[in-house]
């Protein structure tokens, strides 16, 4: 899939005036491993979504990475290093279309849902230092991982994107698949924006700063748990929605 697709006008000032989560960007990635600064792309997403959540446009990508994928990585998301060489396109080719699908949906005047941003955009950023190329310029961003954390502080248990689905009522039937999760996570987001309709009824771009805000605070308070219970020198990075040095 190329940036086409996705391209189009911005939206209409109709339709800027609707709720941010009435059509959404969605994007995920799956990759080598959990390491930032050394994992690499293996599938990706980037599609759009309506205001019922219905998926309307799709894009999706296999990439051989050019390292071996660890064993670890293909039990989470099934594919192999065989499989990424015989069916993967080259990793600079994936990782333009991604970047020119990603300001694609930015310039059409749409927030981009990303479960845990800091992961794929950073991911995603150091894949193109790799390759030479500048990376995307990044609007506004809807992060579900961290609005639930904010609206929904002390609730107990996992906030991985499956439990956090199932407490919604969000079905994830795939769950590790790019697409998959992409759309589960947009869905997600317009879940909790029904949930919350006080707190989360403000512009795209209010959100977005109120996230900034959230997720440093988020990161205080985890660095000074650790610090004080496990690790006196722990250090949680709090920015958003990327981590770029």
């Amino acid at each position: 899939m190329t940036d086409t697709v996705l391209a189009g006008p911005p939206l209409a000032d109709s339709a800027v005036d609707r709720p941010w989560w009435h059509a959404l960007g969605v994007f995920d990635l799956e990759t080598t491993g959990i390491d930032v600064e050394s994992a690499r792309i293996v599938t990706a997403h980037v599609g759009l979504i309506d205001m019922r959540g219905t998926s309307i446009v799709d894009g999706a990508w296999l990439a051989d990475p050019g390292i071996e994928i660890p064993p670890a990585a293909t039990a989470v998301h099934g594919i192999s290093t065989e499989r990424a060489r015989a069916e993967g396109r080259p990793s600079g080719e994936v990782v333009v279309e991604i970047i020119a699908a990603i300001e694609a949906v930015f310039a059409r005047g749409l927030p981009l849902v990303i479960y845990n941003a800091p992961y794929d955009l950073t991911v995603l950023d150091r894949e193109a230092r790799r390759h030479g190329l500048a990376s995307p310029v990044i609007g506004n961003v809807v992060d579900p991982l961290v609005i639930d954390k904010a609206l929904d502080t002390y609730r107990k248990g996992k906030r991985t994107l499956e439990a956090c689905a199932g407490l919604y009522g969000v079905a994830l039937t795939d769950a590790h698949d790019a697409a998959a999760d992409a759309i589960a996570a947009g869905r997600l987001a317009q879940a909790i924006a029904q949930r919350f309709p006080d707190e989360l009824g403000v512009t795209a771009d209010e959100l977005h700063r109120k996230q900034v805000g959230w997720c440093a605070e988020q990161a205080s308070s985890f660095q000074n748990y650790m610090r004080r219970t496990r690790n006196p020198t722990f250090s949680a990075d709090g920015r958003w929605p990327h981590r770029n040095d």
